[in-house]
């Protein structure tokens, strides 16, 4: 039998199951391995995660990074499906449910944009929980069950409301797995004021230009969903009673990266 492929790191471990394959008129031999968890630890800091619509923002006191979130993409298929179910309707007669291609398409377009974001959320968790398990930090989320929750309550909700109830959904899923599999603590906490609490003093935060907050207290400025990743970071080690190592007093973090 002729091996193509063959990942060779994992020769020293157990082997498991073994399942012989036939797809697309080839052979194929999959064979499983038992691979142990690996150790847990305890974390020197955390990698905050601050989820919204237009993007998210993750890091620690000095990290900090943004990626842009793909509802639009996903909204746009959606739009494309909404748009044909209306080109072959009528008042009296919704041709589409009738004509098998067209209906095809629509349910293509649909899976589509579920895809995306299942795409998108798997991609994103894995871009978190990789530096963080590099770094020796923990994972700190925000819980998003309430919001969640009051999007569901929505009547007559429109296909980019959906969108944002399954790509939210979806990414905590997937942040918490990840988390799970590479043996990463992780702590959900309380979203409530993260956005206008001072990550410094606990001080009221006020307006300073566009999405810029100060505290009149301290004088401590950022935008405001560093802000938001700078609290749940704050409560995330509380919880967690992490101490933050010499050096690491709050600072505004760089630019985004």
């Amino acid at each position: 039998m002729k091996i193509i492929g063959w990942d060779g790191r994992y020769d020293g471990y157990e082997n498991r199951e073994a399942r012989l394959v036939y797809r697309d008129g080839k052979m194929m031999l999959w064979i499983s391995k038992k691979i142990p968890r690996p150790k847990p630890y305890q974390p020197r800091d955390t990698i905050a995660v601050d989820i919204n619509e237009r993007k998210i923002v993750y890091g620690d006191h000095v990290i900090n990074k943004e990626m842009d979130t793909n509802f639009d993409e996903a909204h746009r298929w959606k739009k494309l499906a909404e748009d044909l179910q209306k080109k072959y309707s009528s008042p009296r007669y919704l041709a589409w449910r009738r004509r098998k291609a067209i209906l095809n398409r629509i349910r293509s377009y649909h899976r589509k944009a579920r895809n995306i974001l299942e795409d998108w959320a798997r991609k994103t968790s894995l871009r978190i929980v990789e530096p963080a398990k590099r770094l020796g930090h923990a994972v700190a989320r925000e819980d998003l069950k309430g919001l969640i929750n009051s999007l569901r309550k929505i009547k007559n909700k429109d296909h980019r409301t959906k969108l944002i109830i399954m790509g939210y959904s979806r990414l905590v899923k997937w942040i918490d797995w990840q988390a799970m599999k590479h043996v990463v603590p992780l702590a959900i906490v309380n979203p409530s004021g993260t956005s206008s609490e001072c990550p410094k003093c606990d001080s009221k935060l006020e307006e300073n230009g566009y999405r810029r907050l100060k505290c009149p207290r301290c004088g401590f400025e950022a935008d405001r969903d560093v802000i938001r990743k700078l609290n749940i970071r704050k409560r995330a080690l509380k919880k967690l009673k992490i101490k933050v190592i010499p050096g690491g007093s709050l600072t505004t973090p760089t630019a985004p990266k």
